[in-house]
């Protein structure tokens, strides 16, 4: 199937794009990907909602708020136009949507909630291409975690590399997936990647991130801060696990990070990511042989540092396997969507929690 992947991930950055050839078990082909950055009047507003969701969610409001709906339709707007400019045939789209709250099941018998907004229709209207989506909701009606969806297709990009490999991707939140001799999935959320950084860069800088981890590279770790972050439970709980982007919102605040200099603060928040890396090795059943990185977190130097520290093992970025590290996730709801029309499964048990390898995902034909 021709398809394109759409992904707007928790660094609230833009629209990733991606064209696919694949029968969602295999690629053929890789085609042109590009990322549109979000109007910083967007992005404003999508940080917004994200603060405002816990409580239009506990007022019943998930549907009717106009700001939700406003924000839903310019995103879905944006979303139609990077298919534009992608401009490649398609028989599918998958449409992940932007995530402004996500709350799996904390234990068994509880009922979780991911959502994610968009407006599937208005995308199959814009581009007259069938249009996959709501690719998490199944796994958690079912008791699993939502997240992290694309470890199968992790699994896909490395089939021929020696095992066990870890793939790392660095974005508002980070999420491993470990792949084993013969194929077995593992996979959780680390913890907080750039979204602290990010909110860090916003505030003290007026920038969407710290380009080039220059803020980062100008501090100092805060060793004390940086021991109550790295006490936070979550690190030792073992997986299934995944995170909301503001899950360690109030963490991070009660360790004292805001009364830090912005320099010595960002610096923390890079070292605070490795260790929640390094953290995750302990629920893996080996140690990988190496790990590859992929997502914007790989771009900044001071965090990468920090990882190579945390590590005992090689860390390389996507590209030296000849991959697009800003490309995989959109590239992932590509195949994901192909899965969805062939009915295979999108989730498993090592990688969501999932009482069984669970299909998700809903349709929405051209033109509806």
């Amino acid at each position: 199937m021709r398809t394109i992947g759409l992904m707007s991930g928790t660094s609230l950055d833009g629209v990733d794009a991606a064209y696919v050839e694949t029968d969602g078990e295999r690629v053929g082909r890789f085609g042109r990907a590009l990322t549109i950055p979000y109007p910083p009047a967007l992005r404003r507003d999508l940080r917004a909602l994200l603060d405002a969701a816990p409580a239009l969610h506990a007022a019943g409001r998930l549907a009717g708020d106009p700001a939700l709906l406003d924000c839903a339709r310019r995103l879905t707007e944006h979303h139609a136009e990077a298919v534009a400019a992608l401009g490649a045939p398609a028989d599918l789209i998958g449409f992940h949507g932007q995530t402004i709250l996500h709350r799996p099941a904390a234990r068994p018998g509880e009922r979780g909630h991911t959502w994610q907004i968009g407006d599937p229709a208005l995308l199959a209207r814009r581009t007259g291409v069938e249009v996959v989506h709501d690719f998490r909701s199944a796994d958690v009606a079912a008791g699993g975690q939502g997240a992290p969806l694309v470890p199968v297709f992790h699994r896909v990009l490395a089939e021929a590399l020696p095992k066990p490999v870890a793939l790392l991707n660095l974005g508002g939140v980070g999420n491993v997936t470990w792949i084993g001799e013969g194929g077995e999935l593992v996979a959780f959320d680390t913890g907080p990647a750039n979204g602290p950084l990010d909110d860090l860069a916003r505030r003290a800088l007026g920038q969407d991130c710290d380009r080039d981890g220059a803020l980062a590279a100008a501090g100092r770790v805060d060793a004390a801060v940086l021991a109550r972050l790295s006490a936070h439970p979550y690190l030792a709980a073992p997986p299934p696990k995944s995170l909301d982007r503001l899950d360690f919102d109030r963490a991070i605040r009660e360790a004292g990070v805001p009364g830090l200099a912005p320099a010595d603060a960002a610096a923390t928040l890079a070292a605070f990511c490795a260790a929640c890396v390094a953290a995750a090795v302990r629920h893996l059943p080996a140690p990988p042989r190496q790990w590859l990185v992929a997502g914007g977190g790989r771009r900044n130097p001071a965090l990468m540092r920090a990882l190579e520290a945390a590590l005992a093992a090689p860390l390389r970025p996507a590209e030296a396997e000849g991959w697009d590290g800003d490309a995989l996730e959109a590239q992932a709801f590509g195949v994901l969507a192909a899965r969805v029309a062939r009915g295979l499964p999108l989730t498993f048990p090592g990688t969501t929690g999932a009482p069984r390898p669970m299909t998700g995902g809903r349709r929405v034909p051209a033109f509806s």
